[in-house]
């Protein structure tokens, strides 16, 4: 699974004067401090922004002005919108044993911390996606990356997740982290992927 830049972007309706801002957009930085960019354009005139926490607002007769916040600015002026959002979406990878839906040792260990984490998420809805190598057939491959999410799934419930917020899907061989020729065996795509939002 490629890593994405996560954005952040905002669009604040600041209510006002006729005249006065009406709509500000501020780009935020990503947990890990990427940022990417957004262009913002209300009609005739257009605006990039690429930076951590410019931002751009448009006035009540659509005027665009781009101007530079900072982190206090942003949490003094929107902490309380920021805080109501709902965690960021995440993502975790599982690695499974040849031809089973038992997960590896390392794995095993991971999967405690992880398990618990996807748990205590508030209304966290999840979905397991179960996948194999390209070793076997087909239809035997469908079924095991299958009963691999069903495995993921019933640690969840185990560890107090809920049950009709976790959704199953088995991918086979279709998907493969690692491309390979067609029976040979390879660890990293037997695997299931966590989907937490």
């Amino acid at each position: 699974m490629n890593t994405r830049l996560l954005i952040l972007s905002a669009v604040l309706a600041l209510g006002g004067c006729a005249g006065g801002p009406r709509d500000r957009v501020v780009l935020l930085p990503g947990p890990d401090g990427a940022v990417g960019r957004i262009a913002v354009n209300p009609g005739a005139a257009e605006t990039v922004l690429g930076a951590a926490w410019a931002s751009a607002s448009v006035d009540g007769k659509g005027r665009l002005a781009q101007t530079q916040s900072s982190a206090a600015q942003v949490e003094q002026e929107f902490g309380a919108a920021l805080a109501a959002l709902p965690p960021r979406p995440k993502s975790y990878t599982l690695y499974f044993e040849l031809d089973s839906d038992r997960l590896t040792a390392e794995s095993a260990v991971r999967a405690e911390a992880v398990l618990a984490e996807i748990a205590a998420r508030p209304v966290a809805d999840v979905i397991a996606i179960g996948h194999t190598d390209r070793v076997g057939e087909l239809a035997y491959n469908d079924a095991l990356s299958l009963q691999r999410a069903e495995k993921l799934r019933e640690l969840l419930i185990a560890k107090g997740g809920d049950a009709s917020r976790i959704s199953v899907a088995g991918r086979g061989e279709r998907e493969p982290l690692v491309p390979t020729a067609d029976e040979v065996p390879e660890p990293r795509n037997r695997r299931a992927e966590l989907s937490v939002r």
